[in-house]
């Protein structure tokens, strides 16, 4: 990690972490995750110390803890490293009372300032898994449709679906396989629900260009897929998902057959990243002369961690900041096209769309 003997500007940070900083601001305004120390008349800098904690946010997140759980452990960790003499005081809860400390969350719902309490959600976390492990299909139905109502895509992913998921997954590989049928049955109705999501979202016919949506090619894991296609869906956003071991040939034809606004490739590991087919997606273009353009791709998943950051790609820190960043490409598609109304023959939505076909 390059620095100078001061530490690391947020802005440096967030480039070293692939986010963006204002995702760095929101980890020390929600968990205070913030510098060890701060030079008086100075502004903020990270030590490596510090760098190293975010890292480990990173890692924790991408392997399906929640970030509130995520951002405790690493606190922790640095309590007892320093023996709890140094780092700044944590935020306060101030609908907590009683001195009691934040409830962090790792996403908000969508509009609103209130985060949901912490304790019926990780609660809700451990009813998932034990109905997992008793194979009661009704209750994990019952449930799902439960948290989704309340808390809305984002939080009930983050905070029940992902960390009960990954506990789940750590069950198996340390009782050598004897809970696959627990596993396979849990993401099975997770899928299902999050289909029904799909189909209940879908908007009408769109003459906007969809969202396409990817493994790479020796990716399987398709539920991370799915959860962000419910979110456009609900957002009314046109998506077209391929799943899972999708060939890179096979990618190639898609893209250019529908002209994509935003292709989001998923890689659950390292090993089955891609970075040659992502930036060969991202310098795909395609549309009329004058106007041609290409799409966003969005680095989805702990497979692409510590890949630079190039022009046409984004490594979302979260399912939120991914909801997020395709809506604002689509804010801004229909800005251009209501610009390219207003000039004679200027190309909208449907010339891109027609023109990606044959281009």
């Amino acid at each position: 990690m390059a620095g100078n003997r001061y530490g690391m500007t947020t802005g440096a940070v967030a480039r070293h972490l692939g986010v963006s900083p204002t995702t760095v601001r929101s980890w020390e305004q929600r968990y205070g995750l913030r510098p060890a120390a701060r030079e008086e008349g100075r502004h903020r800098r990270w030590t490596a110390e510090d760098v190293s904690m975010l890292e480990e946010l990173c890692r924790l997140t991408a392997s399906g803890v929640s970030p509130a759980e995520a951002a405790r452990t690493v606190l922790a960790n640095r309590d007892t490293a320093t023996g709890g003499a140094s780092g700044p005081a944590r935020p306060s809860d101030p609908s907590a009372g009683g001195g009691r400390t934040a409830v962090p969350a790792g996403t908000r719902r969508p509009g609103s300032r209130h985060d949901p309490p912490l304790g019926p959600v990780r609660a809700e976390c451990r009813g998932l898994g034990r109905a997992a492990v008793r194979l009661d299909g009704p209750a994990m139905d019952d449930l799902l449709e439960r948290v989704f109502q309340e808390y809305g895509l984002v939080v009930a992913w983050e905070e029940v679906i992902a960390p009960a998921l990954h506990a789940v997954g750590k069950k198996w590989e340390s009782t050598q396989e004897r809970y696959v049928e627990v596993e396979h049955l849990l993401s099975w109705h997770v899928s299902t629900a999050l289909r029904r999501m799909i189909v209940a979202g879908s908007a009408a016919r769109s003459t906007a260009p969809p969202v396409l949506l990817a493994c790479t090619p020796t990716e399987i894991h398709t539920l991370p897929l799915e959860a962000l296609a419910a979110g456009l869906a609900e957002r009314a956003l046109p998506v077209l998902v391929l799943g899972g071991a999708i060939p890179a040939e096979a990618l190639d034809a898609a893209v250019r057959r529908c002209g994509p606004a935003v292709v989001a490739l998923w890689s659950q590991a390292r090993a089955t990243a891609d970075r040659p087919l992502a930036a060969h997606v991202a310098g795909t273009a395609f549309g009329p002369r004058g106007a041609r353009t290409a799409p966003m791709v969005l680095l989805a998943g702990a497979g692409w961690a510590g890949e630079p950051r190039e022009a046409g790609m984004l490594r979302p820190g979260g399912l939120g900041e991914a909801l997020d960043a395709v809506s604002g490409r689509y804010e801004r598609l229909r800005s251009l096209r209501s610009d390219r109304a207003q000039t004679p023959g200027g190309p909208g939505f449907t010339v891109l769309r027609r023109s990606a076909r044959t281009g």
